[in-house]
């Protein structure tokens, strides 16, 4: 039985989805601008920044409230 988390805007959203989403919409230079990381600027993929964002809790954090910000209209990141 899944637990509610009211408080996780993330919750439900599978990793994979949020590069895709990020991937779309920035396309990978822009999301290498945006975060500097090397999966995103050295021949990048989505399996390939899947492994490397799986491993590396900091970077992933990083696409994390890049997607909130992006993508949701009620996250602590956006000024409005």
């Amino acid at each position: 039985m899944q637990q509610s988390q009211p408080n996780n805007p993330l919750h439900g959203i599978k990793l994979s989805t949020i590069v895709e989403e990020l991937q779309e919409h920035y396309g990978w230079e822009g999301l290498a601008q945006r975060i500097d990381i090397n999966c995103f600027k050295n021949d990048p993929s989505v399996k390939s920044s899947l492994k490397f964002l799986r491993r590396t809790p900091w970077a992933r954090s990083k696409v994390e409230a890049l997607y909130l910000a992006t993508f949701t209209s009620d996250n602590p990141w956006k000024k409005g």
